[in-house]
């Protein structure tokens, strides 16, 4: 091994995460794990939602210039923005792989930051392609290119349409698959086109575990994807826990001790992720959901994620009154830390995937509220497949419904038997980060991939 890492450390891999939480995080725990195994990592990163290279001593950094406009950031239009970002980051990509980094060997680049594949193979670099969302997701994307094609997007509610199953996709409904609430179908479909073209790809790497998705995995293998190695890597944050914080956001640590003064599984742990807005009149609807189910919560109200939100300090002060040390609210929590604590006994969240790895990572039942993109379909496994939670539908959020499904999760029989399950789950995970498990195989598989090159 050591010989192999002496090896290694010749060479020098290029990553490049796409700009937002969700996706920045596993690209950087795949850094720490490859750098831990010898290679000299570079990252690049936009000027949007800049990192910061201070909490990464042992990588190094370039910064791409995304040339974005601040109407085009402050419009949340995402797959309009993320367009424009690998047009317009190509030029400074090009620069230095000509200059400061022609000793790159391998390119592994966040999916939506296609250009980068193009760029690696105009310089004779092979290029891996990093995926953060499941395998079902992939395919069910692959369905709304077909619905594009045939001229059915946007799709309509037409009556009890959007709740018929989508044919050969079990769970998803149509109104489930992966399409964007903040972007323009026809934006989001081009954006998903060129995710989809491997033509540059030596191979993919993705953020999921086999037993999860099985028979997508071996879907994605035999008919999809079958010219190229394929290396199921999940769940990534845990095969290299960082000692510094990735987050774009300041965590406040703080609510860890509050934790610690709370009975084991007593407290509903609340996040809605790093994108999604809640109206004024959700963000009511929410806080009296969770002070009258009567458990202990821990909220995550993040700054900016709440519209129009003139006077929402206001409405929070007079809700913590009313909840009194029941309940704890951040800006900001260190989530893997708070779903990791004994305290916690339910996850309300919007459903993104690295959401939903952790929180079965560490065998804690959800209760789901997606918002857009992936997370309906997320929801639909976690809720449906795996019958590790059950999820709040409807378009808008009824602190009744609220109140219902946290005493459901927290209290009632149903509750306890998902709890069961997802800690069954978190006892498969461990399994797969073990030697000789489905994770630690692939890894290796992936460090040998490499060091062929």
């Amino acid at each position: 091994m050591e010989k192999i890492r002496e090896v290694a450390k010749q060479r020098r891999l290029l990553l490049v995460p796409c700009p937002y939480q969700g996706h920045i995080n596993p690209m950087l725990h795949l850094a720490t794990y490859l750098h831990r195994n010898g290679f000299s990592i570079t990252i690049a990163h936009t000027s949007f939602n800049s990192l910061n290279p201070n909490r990464h001593p042992d990588f190094t950094f370039i910064c791409l210039d995304d040339r974005l406009p601040d109407d085009l950031v402050a419009s949340l239009d995402i797959a309009k923005l993320l367009l424009a970002v690998n047009d317009n980051c190509k030029a400074s990509l090009k620069e230095a792989m000509a200059t400061v980094l022609r000793d790159v060997v391998c390119v592994i680049h966040d999916e939506i930051m296609h250009f980068c594949g193009e760029v690696a193979s105009g310089f004779g670099v092979r290029s891996l392609v990093l995926r953060t969302n499941s395998i079902s997701t992939c395919i069910a994307r692959s369905v709304v290119l077909q619905l594009h094609a045939e001229g059915r997007l946007p799709l309509l509610d037409e009556g009890s349409s959007m709740e018929d199953e989508v044919p050969n996709l079990y769970p998803l409904r149509y109104k489930d698959l992966p399409v964007s609430a903040h972007s323009d179908i026809y934006q989001s479909t081009k954006l998903v086109h060129k995710m989809h073209d491997l033509t540059t790809s030596s191979a993919v790497i993705w953020n999921t575990i086999p037993f999860l998705e099985p028979s997508e995995l071996t879907q994605i293998k035999t008919k999809i994807y079958n010219q190229i190695p394929i290396f199921a890597i999940g769940p990534i944050h845990k095969i290299s826990p960082t000692s510094s914080s990735s987050s774009l956001l300041n965590e406040d640590s703080a609510c860890l001790s509050w934790l610690h003064k709370k009975p084991s599984n007593s407290v509903i742990y609340v996040s809605l992720g790093s994108v999604a807005r809640l109206t004024n009149h959700e963000l009511q609807e929410m806080a009296w959901g969770l002070v009258n189910s009567n458990q202990p919560f821990l909220w995550v109200v993040r700054p900016g994620s709440v519209r129009g939100s003139d006077g929402i300090g206001f409405i929070l002060e007079e809700f913590q009154k009313k909840a009194g040390d029941r309940g704890c609210i951040v800006e900001w929590a260190p989530q893997k830390e708070v779903l990791a604590h004994s305290a916690i006994g339910g996850f309300l969240s919007h459903c993104g995937w690295n959401s939903t790895l952790e929180s079965l990572s560490e065998g804690v039942p959800m209760l789901c509220r997606p918002y857009s993109g992936d997370q309906r379909g997320n929801s639909r496994y976690i809720s449906c497949v795996w019958r590790v939670g059950l999820t709040l539908e409807g378009h808008e959020l009824n602190r009744n419904e609220l109140e219902k499904g946290i005493r459901k999760l927290m209290v009632e029989e149903e509750g306890k038997k998902m709890r069961e399950k997802a800690v069954d789950f978190k006892r498969k995970i461990e399994d797969c980060l073990r030697e000789n498990g489905s994770c630690a195989r692939n890894l290796k598989e992936l460090v040998d991939f490499i060091m062929s090159f």
